[in-house]
């Protein structure tokens, strides 16, 4: 039996390895067209475009790997059928329980891979890129709002006109309310910096007007200490989507929404996403093996590889439209994350259930 196994671990491996190198391929190349436009503008050169595109990488193998992963067992095992090794493990007592048990062995390293991908690398290498292309185009964190970044921290209300790739903010404006919703004070700085934890930011050149029951007073300092739970890592959501987010900073910041009462739905539905996703390769292997039984010695590799793709390609589809959809009619974050892998798992039990009956 251990023989199997490293034979079906070595032609699985082998194949998703060979799919996933292709997508990369292809869309390094797309992301590469996508920056030609920004190349000359700014002091953007073609090597900082193959540089930031280097560093996108990372998020494509965690988001490619399980469509991968589905394309490489379909064409590892529709192979062994195809040339009769498939038959002979089956006639060789190779049941089709045992057959799930090491394909689930064989994807529960896949698993772990997309996790370490998606938790550990994918981020870091995301922000890196962010900030690699701010820097270089000369940029700052672009804005929905014409009046910049809105903040809610407590009772304050935080605008930030300009935020720099590394961190620091620029013409920064805190709103502070009391208890009874009344405006209590105005603070104006032209600059901000994080400290550190404890310290906080450092606010220089601070304009502060305070609203009292005698009027109103005018306080000005070169430099101001704020202490605030908003730190680099709450702003830095601006620079990376919640999908490529690590699992720790999205609850950080659904924490911190929730806090300040405040829409953490599509951080959420993101963060049990990066919970579910990983488990996507067993899947995407399961689903695999109904087209592996369903073998023709006469052909149909390349039918099934080209199915292979349609059905990953709609898990992509189903994937992106589940957490919009979660977002818009306000589902519970646990269904929009598990509906896609949920509708897939059912429709390869039924496609293998068929298979065994015929």
């Amino acid at each position: 039996m251990k023989i199997v196994v490293r034979h079906l671990a070595r032609e699985i491996y082998g194949a998703t390895a060979m799919v996933l190198l292709a997508f990369l391929g292809l869309f390094a190349f797309f992301d590469l067209v996508n920056e030609l436009d920004s190349i000359g503008k700014r002091g953007y050169e073609l090597h900082h475009a193959f540089i930031y595109v280097m560093l996108l990488i990372p998020g494509r193998i965690y988001e490619l790997l399980p469509i991968a992963v589905l394309i490489g067992t379909l064409y590892a095992l529709t192979t062994l059928a195809r040339h009769s090794e498939l038959t002979v493990m089956r006639v060789s007592g190779l049941s089709t329980g045992r057959m799930l048990k090491i394909l689930g062995l064989i994807g529960s390293v896949f698993v772990v891979l997309t996790f370490l991908m998606g938790e550990f690398i994918a981020p870091p290498a995301e922000r890196a890129a962010q900030q690699f292309r701010l820097q270089a185009t000369q940029s700052t964190v672009s804005q929905d709002l014409r009046s910049g970044l809105w903040v809610k921290d407590g009772t304050l209300f935080i605008n930030v006109r300009t935020l720099t790739a590394d961190q620091v903010m620029e013409n920064v404006r805190i709103y502070e309310f009391d208890e009874q919703q009344g405006l209590k004070a105005i603070g104006e700085a032209k600059r901000g910096e994080y400290v550190g934890p404890e310290e906080g930011w450092r606010l220089t050149d601070v304009a502060q007007t305070l609203f009292g029951p005698k009027g109103t007073s005018v306080r000005v300092v070169p430099e101001f200490q704020w202490r605030s739970d908003l730190t680099p890592e709450v702003l830095s959501v601006l620079m990376v989507v919640p999908e490529r987010m690590s699992v720790t900073t999205l609850y950080t910041y659904s924490r911190h929404l929730a806090e300040n009462r405040q829409k953490a739905g599509r951080y959420e539905i993101a963060l049990w996403k990066k919970l579910v996703y990983p488990f996507a390769a067993l899947v995407m292997i399961g689903l695999a093996l109904p087209f592996a039984y369903t073998h023709d010695r006469m052909g149909g590799v390349s039918v099934k590889v080209f199915a292979g793709v349609m059905i990953g390609i709609g898990f992509h589809l189903l994937n992106g439209l589940a957490s919009n959809l979660g977002v818009i009619n306000s589902w519970s974050p646990p269904v929009a994350a598990l509906m896609p892998s949920g509708v897939f798992l059912l429709a390869a039990a039924g496609m293998l259930f068929w298979v065994e009956r015929r």
